[in-house]
């Protein structure tokens, strides 16, 4: 600790230099009242006021021991913390007067309260209470605490920032999500290397999708702090050439969406249209300019809706900040689509049909690597399937589902004459079902496998007429592609010279056919109701397994909340 004179307090061991703009602080939140952004600004240059006792250089030396002990006796028997300060011979990293504790002090206690910009809630750190306990601080054995606090604290925010507050799987079962967590000890040795600053201004995701939807989120922020989008739209069609109060309210929603320039034409002329149109496709309705009930109850929610949906999609950004791959395949379930990137550029996409809504018909999340692709399959009917909804059926008439083979365990075909389906319920069936290679099998002519626990792929399908529904939640929970040929030639053409020759010679035999990829490509298959296009617009979807709503639940939980304007 710097020499200093007893009972006086040193302002520049505290405050940064005024003219260093990385150190610009934003406010400490007031207690009695809810921050805004401005106020956190301002009360943080008082903060920063905040004098630690100073001590004369014979209290340093003999204040020495008794505040390392204080430490050690703080960190014990907590892994991470205990280890990262044995390194240090138990000494502060928060609570000192020189030059790099006070660098260190200042800029967490900035990134701290400047967490709402990433969503998280600034009490959740709670920097006053940092600052109250660090002005109180008199003893050793207190600035040994509170050194100890601001580092758990850190180490708190660090995770949050860089891979999210919430464990996706105990808020839903069916994410299936490996959040790549970062080793505390690591993050802590890291900050203590770096400039302070840049280094919690780095935590983040780096992802541009991460960095426009924190945009998203100022600018929705802003939108609310305005006084949101207006009144909603009367029920009702609305269609061009329509008039009356019902137009009126839908421009004036439109002009305040962003979507359509200030106007004060009553009728739904050529441009409100457009501006309709332009709204349905950022939504992922139907594209026909006509204000019908699904678009109208997209179109009427509020800003707050909107704002929880970006919230959720930086929670789930942070889930997944790290590598997807070069090149990687990215199915967005609400979205119903599956696309390849390559080097961040989308290359190819395709609709998709996705699980049906009941619980166990759901698609999972998870990430996994497709290794291979097989032309002409087989469908393997899986166990839930083939005594959920074929035995039943074979009980009543043995010559139901005709199309699919009945095969014992060594995988011969059993003749269905040779048994008696009622003497067998779903624990009992002794019997697998196949469905041979043909132009009806339920994968259709391709499949694409990703080997996983879930038994989940994606592949074709002989019911084509789902991919022009709008909602396309049919599946027993594979992924269903509309586009499937196009889908295998985009794949090949990264190790054949004509993937489509090579393809189409290999589908003409009618025989089951395994292509292995040269080079394995990263599947993520993933559930975002907000999220950006390659323009940088922001886009919502519908809910449709109601997933964001329960980790909205859960964020809400941990203190997430949506900073409203005063009444």
């Amino acid at each position: 600790m710097a020499v200093q004179n007893a009972g006086v307090y040193d302002r520049h061991a505290i405050l940064p230099d005024p003219s260093d703009q990385r150190c610009a602080m934003p406010v400490l939140p007031d207690p009695r009242r809810r921050p805004s952004q401005t106020s956190l600004t301002r009360s943080a240059v008082a903060a920063f006021a905040l004098l630690l006792p100073v001590m004369s250089q014979a209290e340093t030396l003999a204040e020495v021991s008794p505040f390392r002990q204080a430490v050690a006796e703080s960190v014990a028997g907590q892994p991470g913390l205990s280890e990262s300060y044995r390194a240090r011979g138990f000494a502060g990293i928060w609570t000192g007067s020189d030059a790099a504790a006070v660098a260190r002090r200042n800029a967490l206690l900035s990134a701290l309260s400047s967490g709402q910009a990433h969503g998280l809630p600034v009490a959740r750190y709670d920097p006053d209470g940092l600052v109250a306990g660090l002005r109180a601080a008199r003893s050793a054995e207190d600035r040994a605490r509170m050194d100890v606090e601001m580092t758990r604290v850190f180490l708190r925010y660090a995770r949050d920032v860089q891979t999210g507050m919430l464990e996706p799987g105990k808020v839903v079962a069916l994410i299936h999500r490996e959040v790549p967590l970062r080793d505390p000890a690591e993050t802590l040795a890291g900050f203590l290397d770096a400039e302070p600053v840049a280094f919690l201004r780095g935590l983040a995701p780096t992802a541009p999708e991460y960095g426009r939807l924190l945009r998203a989120r100022a600018e929705l922020q802003r939108s609310l702090d305005a006084g949101g989008w207006g009144p909603r739209v009367p029920d009702g069609k609305i269609a061009a050439g329509a008039s009356g109060p019902a137009v009126i309210a839908l421009r004036d929603r439109l002009v305040a969406m962003g979507l359509l320039a200030p106007t004060t034409i009553a009728v739904m002329d050529d441009t409100i249209v457009a501006a309709v149109r332009d709204f349905q496709t950022r939504n992922g309705l139907a594209v026909d300019g006509v204000v019908g009930p699904g678009t109208l109850a997209e179109l009427n929610r509020s800003v707050e809706e909107r704002l929880q949906s970006v919230l959720v999609a930086m929670e789930r950004e942070r889930w997944t900040s790290m590598d997807r791959g070069a090149r990687h395949v990215f199915v967005n379930l609400t979205d119903f689509s599956a696309v390849i990137v390559d080097d961040g550029r989308e290359t190819f996409r395709t609709r998709s049909v996705i699980g049906a809504e009941a619980l166990d018909r759901q698609t999972p999340e998870f990430s996994d690597v497709m290794e291979r692709m097989v032309i002409n399959p087989s469908w393997y009917v899986p166990r839930s399937i083939v005594v959920g909804e074929y035995l039943p059926q074979l009980k009543r008439n043995r010559n139901a589902a005709s199309q699919i083979l009945i095969t014992d365990r060594a995988g011969r075909e059993v003749s269905r004459s040779s048994i008696d389906f009622s003497r067998y319920d779903a624990r009992s069936f002794p019997y697998s079902m196949r469905q041979p290679p043909s132009n009806s099998n339920a994968l259709g002519l391709v499949k694409f496998l990703f080997p996983n626990r879930y038994n989940i792929y994606l592949h074709d399908t002989p019911a084509k007429s789902l991919f022009g529904r709008e909602a396309r939640a049919f599946s027993h929970g594979c992924v269903r592609l509309n586009d499937p040929f196009e889908f295998a030639y985009a794949l090949l053409s990264a190790q054949e010279d004509d993937p489509v020759g090579f393809f189409q010679s290999r589908l003409s035999t009618g025989r089951e056919q395994r292509v292995d990829l040269v080079t394995p490509v990263p599947v993520h298959l993933d559930y975002r109701t907000a999220f950006t296009d390659a323009e940088g617009g922001l886009q919502f979807r519908r809910d449709v397994y109601g997933r964001d709503a329960a980790i909205w639940a859960a964020l809400a939980h941990e203190g997430v909340a949506i900073s409203r304007p005063a009444s």
